[in-house]
């Protein structure tokens, strides 16, 4: 099942350093492992903003909740989802 995924992270301005670069180098390393495996397929950076947009392949909503909860920025994001399904007037047939 495929999901949109709309990521805004929102670390505190007060936060170490240190700790905000230790949360991004284990939310980077996880987020390549979930590519890997072709569960995050699409990710893609807002212009502007610390923000995602992500397409997720994944068996459902319980799957996808354990997924993005599991993030290291995770406490510290806004998420968005949104449940996707084949459009009539696609041209390929990969869906």
């Amino acid at each position: 099942m495929l999901f949109h995924v709309h990521m805004e992270v929102r670390l505190p301005a007060d936060m170490n350093p240190q700790t905000a670069q230790d949360l991004k180098d284990r939310e980077r390393a996880y987020a390549l492992q979930l590519q890997r495996d072709g569960r995050w397929r699409e990710l893609w950076r807002i212009v502007g903003e610390y923000a995602n947009i992500s397409i997720f392949d994944v068996s459902g909503n319980d799957e996808l909740h354990e997924l993005v909860s599991s993030l290291p920025l995770y406490p510290y994001m806004k998420i968005r989802v949104t449940p996707l399904t084949r459009h009539p007037s696609r041209l390929d047939g990969d869906g």
